[in-house]
């Protein structure tokens, strides 16, 4: 699977990294930072698009990208997609997604989630964007923080159709 991977400036940056770092080699991956998470990360990664590069690959349809996360997407990223403007790499590549009928996972940032938030979040799904906040499971287990974040991670990763191992699935 080719697989886009998009980190805003949201808090959480660094649990957006770690997905990105646990997509196994049998995938061809590629990050994009938002120059809001390059600040938050202070990283150099080899596989980033720059942001500012609306011509870089993932903008175009044709690039053939399977699935897209944005992981953690900040409300202003979020509201530009679920309103069409493209003014950068993150929101560019996510309508071509969204026109190609292509995997789309957003992963909102933020608690309460407030009223236009919401509605946007609605448009969103019903253009079939899979919404999917970064909410703990609590019968993952709650033995420590990387325990919640590979529920987390695991989870992004199966609504995407990415084998994983990471967490333990409810057994009931």
């Amino acid at each position: 699977m080719k697989i886009l991977f998009a980190i805003s400036g949201a808090s959480a940056a660094s649990l957006g990294l770690k997905a990105f770092n646990l997509i196994d080699g049998d995938h061809e991956k590629y990050l994009v930072l938002s120059d809001s998470a390059k600040k938050v990360l202070k990283i150099e990664e080899n596989l980033t698009f720059d942001n500012n590069d609306i011509s870089a690959p993932p903008a175009s349809g044709s690039a053939m990208f399977e699935a897209m996360i944005i992981a953690p997407c900040s409300m202003n990223t979020l509201a530009k997609i679920a309103c069409g403007i493209s003014d950068n790499l993150i929101t560019r590549s996510a309508a071509a997604t969204i026109k190609e009928k292509r995997k789309l996972l957003i992963a909102p940032r933020e608690l309460p989630f407030d009223p236009i938030a919401l509605e946007n979040m609605l448009k969103l799904a019903r253009l079939n964007v899979i919404i999917a906040p970064p909410a703990i499971a609590y019968y993952a287990g709650k033995k420590d923080i990387e325990t919640l974040e590979n529920q987390i991670i695991g989870k992004w990763f199966d609504l995407l159709g990415i084998k994983n191992d990471l967490y333990s699935r409810w057994r009931g």
